[in-house]
């Protein structure tokens, strides 16, 4: 018999998430059946998504997580055991799965790490790829402010906006990020958000206004950077991190006015949009990464 750990959703969450919210629990699995396989957790994913999906988890529920297994026992002759895949199996080390777990072999990533399938050639990788590209619809010259920049997905954003060509702004919460941003990544400038004179800078820093604007942070600082959208500027709401904690909904400024007055594109979206074109993503950003426009840590 195998024994599995998971984390399981006990409490929900007020405010902040609580060590005691989640309870890790342990688990005999059953032998497998015919056209079943065990697999084993190699990397779980931590995103910023898991938060603000909460609201949709039933109590006793293993929380929510992406990933990346190694199939260690299977009577499924798709899955044979040494296999990696990757889905959203939750937080737990063992999972029994059948044809029906949404679960997908990894590709040949040419060397690269497995672990990137859980960053930038997984779902964050994929959001800022099309989320950026297909909404934004970035061209050559255009001024581009990505929020939450030193993230999984902004920095993915920010990247991938200078390789189109763009003058890329990027919003984070450190000097020492803004850093990594300008210095490592090829951003053209950063401004923290925590600096007094944020909307000043801002202004500084987008001298022409902005094109595109990829949000992940939403907010006060989202609304400040909605001032500054150029004519017909398209933003693509991605998320809202600033908020997810809290108890009671943000006072956020009524930003509606300056994006009526300049016909500013505004549209959120869900990357499972493209899950069709995943492996497209996947391809584009490996070539990327291998002739080094796209830079990751590892």
């Amino acid at each position: 018999m195998v024994k599995a750990r998971k984390y399981v959703y006990v409490k929900h969450f007020n405010g902040f998430p609580k060590e005691d919210d989640l309870e890790l629990v342990e688990e005999e699995l059953p032998p497998l059946q015919d056209d079943e396989y065990l697999v084993e957790a190699v990397y779980l994913s931590l995103d910023p998504y898991l938060r603000s999906s909460a609201f949709k988890l039933s109590l006793g529920t293993t929380y929510i997580a992406f990933q990346v297994a190694k199939v260690v026992q299977s009577k499924n002759a798709q899955h044979p055991v040494g296999q990696h895949v990757v889905g959203n199996l939750g937080w737990r080390t063992h999972t029994i799965c059948n044809p029906k777990t949404q679960v997908t072999p990894l590709p040949n990533y040419g060397g690269l790490p497995l672990s990137l399938a859980l960053g930038v050639l997984g779902v964050s990788g994929l959001t800022a790829y099309f989320g950026f590209l297909e909404i934004c619809q970035p061209q050559p010259g255009e001024t581009v402010v990505v929020t939450g920049a030193a993230g999984a997905v902004g920095s993915v954003v920010g990247q991938i906006a200078k390789i189109k060509g763009c003058t890329v702004v990027g919003v984070a919460g450190s000097d020492e990020k803004g850093k990594w941003l300008v210095d490592d990544l090829g951003f053209d400038k950063f401004v923290n958000y925590k600096d007094k004179d944020f909307v000043t800078k801002l202004a500084e820093a987008t001298p022409k206004g902005v094109d595109c604007f990829f949000d992940n942070v939403g907010g006060e600082v989202c609304s400040n950077v909605m001032y500054r959208m150029n004519l017909r500027g398209r933003v693509a709401l991605c998320g809202a991190v600033s908020c997810y904690n809290d108890v009671t909904p943000s006072k956020v400024t009524n930003f509606n006015a300056p994006l009526i007055w300049n016909e500013v594109k505004v549209e959120g979206f869900i990357v499972s949009r493209w899950s069709a074109r995943f492996g497209e993503g996947v391809q584009g950003m490996v070539r990327w990464i291998k002739e080094g426009k796209l830079k990751l840590r590892r």
